[in-house]
């Protein structure tokens, strides 16, 4: 689909964007208040040769910003699919908001085309009719001359790495696993400045990442430790990114039950995150010293898997008696974060479908974020603007208590559900080395959308993929600020 800017060109679709008390921005239509709120989309069909118009909501104007951009056009692009239409036009020049206001011109071009491009994402690859992508050509019209082709350019980047992390997410088991992702990712990234390194059994063993190797061992496929380093400015300290890469996660002997468990495929959530930011990361000109490390099981049960009461020693001398199966996550981020401080990261970012427990607290729109204040901060502006939202979590020392073990130095799940979310990160607390800045993000409640609303399909959501490569640029732009000191 091609995206270009400039003035008003004849098309299928017009598409109007409607704040809530804006005038009429189609003299010849009457629209009432109910098409304005946030999420109504209505259509007028042409006669004849007449262009049909399409009357997108925006909700109160007080209120618009780029995420309300997004998912106004993402729900455009799903009803213009829907109708097969093939060319677009949208009227940003009447929407945009002036120099006092929050949203530039440029701002509304880059919110649209992502909201648009994640918007008409489907997977469907498996389906014998497969979802109609019709629209051929996207035109924004826009009140000024400029150009925004390099803005369009970066935009699909972005966009096509957020789908990239959800076509890992949603891709079924017996497809994906620890093996085909070890071979898929070298595939993606073998033409990108990106060196990748998986380290196998062997090697985990030699690490002692006796994490990886316990909880895969009621699985056939293979663990792994996928690391990519993307180093453009060595001189820059090391960014630590880690993504938890469950690939299915049956709950080994601890099974999980129930009518259609087929989400378990998403408890690789912070994987996709990772290598979905590492996607736009590594097709940028960023001056940048990061390394992804992604670790790589399935949780699954067999007269070989793990059970209740196996204590896993590591390398920093704890050990974990595992209380319940099911808390898997903790086990093998623990041996990515102490590799992280092997590689000499002074800074790292987890991000992990850790617990249910954060969905209870924050319901399905906000991942939950503990660890270093400024880095939380940081990453909860970065995801209000891109819309991977967040909320800074406290980290209870007086909860560390409920990590205790009778018989070695700590237990993998508390005895009670209450503050679950908590523990979980005190957990992996103790193996982030002292010389680096960490922040755990737990984001099961935002792995995936039940229905489709806004830029979301139902499915898996891509989220955190925008806010690490975000995050990523904001901390390379800090380091080259930075004289003589800390950023």
């Amino acid at each position: 689909m091609k995206i270009t800017t400039g003035f008003v060109q004849t098309a299928d679709v017009t598409v109007y964007l409607c704040p809530e008390h804006a005038g009429q921005p189609v003299p010849q239509l009457e629209l009432r208040p109910a098409m304005k709120a946030r999420g109504a989309v209505t259509w007028f069909y042409g006669r004849g040769e007449e262009a049909h118009v399409l009357i997108v909501g925006l909700g109160p104007e007080a209120k618009i910003n780029a995420e309300r951009v997004r998912e106004a056009a993402g729900n455009a692009a799903r009803a213009v699919h829907k109708e097969g239409f093939a060319t677009v036009t949208v009227m940003l020049e009447s929407f945009v908001r002036k120099p006092d206001g929050a949203l530039s011109e440029e701002e509304a071009v880059r919110a649209w085309a992502e909201g648009w491009l994640l918007g008409s994402y489907a997977f469907d690859k498996y389906k014998s009719r497969k979802e109609a992508r019709t629209v051929e050509c996207l035109h924004l019209v826009c009140a000024s001359e400029a150009s925004y082709e390099e803005v369009l350019e970066q935009t699909t980047v972005r966009a096509e790495g957020a789908m990239f992390a959800r076509d890992l997410c949603n891709e079924p088991p017996n497809v994906l696993h620890p093996e085909s992702l070890v071979e898929l990712v070298r595939e993606r990234f073998a033409e990108r400045p990106v060196n990748v390194r998986v380290y196998g059994e062997q090697e985990l063993a030699d690490l002692g990442m006796n994490g990886l190797l316990t909880v895969a061992q009621g699985s056939r496929y293979k663990p792994a430790l996928i690391e990519l380093t993307f180093c453009t400015d060595p001189s820059q300290p090391l960014l630590a990114l880690v993504g938890k890469g469950i690939t299915f996660d049956m709950g080994g002997m601890n099974v999980k039950s129930g009518r259609d468990i087929s989400d378990a495929r998403f408890d690789m959530g912070g994987a996709c995150a990772v290598l979905g930011a590492m996607d736009m990361i590594s097709r940028s000109e960023l001056q940048a010293n990061i390394v992804a490390l992604i670790a790589v099981a399935d949780n699954m049960p067999d007269a070989a898997a793990f059970v209740p009461s196996t204590v896993v020693t590591y390398p920093n001398g704890l050990s974990v008696q595992v209380g319940n199966t099911d808390a898997e996550g903790r086990l093998v981020l623990a041996d990515a974060l102490l590799h992280a401080g092997r590689l000499g990261a002074r800074e790292v970012i987890d991000i992990a479908t850790l617990t249910g427990n954060v969905g209870e607290a924050l319901g399905l729109g906000l991942a939950g974020a503990w660890g270093d204040r400024k880095l939380v901060d940081t990453l909860a502006a970065i995801g209000e603007h891109c819309g991977d939202r967040l909320w800074p979590m406290p980290l209870v020392d007086d909860y560390e208590e409920l990590l205790r073990s009778d018989y070695a130095d700590m237990n993998n799940i508390p005895p009670i559900s209450y503050g679950g979310a908590i523990v979980a990160a005190l957990f992996l607390r103790r193996f982030v080395a002292e010389s680096m800045r960490w922040v755990h993000i737990d984001m099961a409640n935002t792995v995936q959308a039940k229905a489709a609303r806004g830029y979301y399909p139902a499915g898996a959501t891509g989220y955190g993929a925008r806010l690490l490569a975000d995050f990523a640029v904001s901390r390379a732009e800090a380091n080259r600020l930075v004289v003589g000191g800390e950023a």
